[in-house]
């Protein structure tokens, strides 16, 4: 199958599909014209880095996945070992999201969001930092 069909049945654009075969993710073959041949088994690798990405993985993290997906003689436990990395990263990047979240609220909370100019976020982003909203980004951390 020829890349646009590839693209539309592994859901991935065009652009990351010949993205995903410079950097050795997927190896379709050439025809004679130079066109890509798209196997099913090129297909599946496809389905499988669409799926993976869409569940936070690195390109990285891709690789070592198919390299254990195309290993029959593989432990499963190699496998939860990576997936469970990525739960912790996840982990850790909620808890990043949240306590930028507390900071956001409380500039929130600061600015009186009238028609006066003055305004705790603007001077907060400008690195100016009045005492009403120090205190307010301290309990934000």
């Amino acid at each position: 199958m020829n890349i646009g069909s590839a693209a539309e049945q592994s859901g991935l654009p065009v652009k990351t599909i010949r993205y995903y075969e410079d950097i050795g993710l997927v190896l379709p073959q050439r025809s004679e014209n130079g066109y890509r041949e798209f196997s099913s088994s090129d297909l599946e690798r496809l389905k499988f880095l669409q799926r993976a990405r869409s569940l936070g993985f690195s390109i990285e993290e891709c690789r070592e996945l198919l390299s254990l997906y195309g290993d029959r003689n593989r432990a499963s436990a190699d496998v939860k070992k990576l997936t469970q990395a990525k739960i912790r990263e996840v982990d850790r990047k909620i808890g990043e999201l949240k306590s930028l979240k507390r900071v956001l609220s409380n500039l929130a909370e600061a600015c009186h969001g009238d028609n006066r100019p003055d305004c705790p976020i603007i001077d907060d982003l400008a690195g100016q930092r009045p005492a009403a909203v120090d205190g307010l980004k301290e309990k934000g951390k």
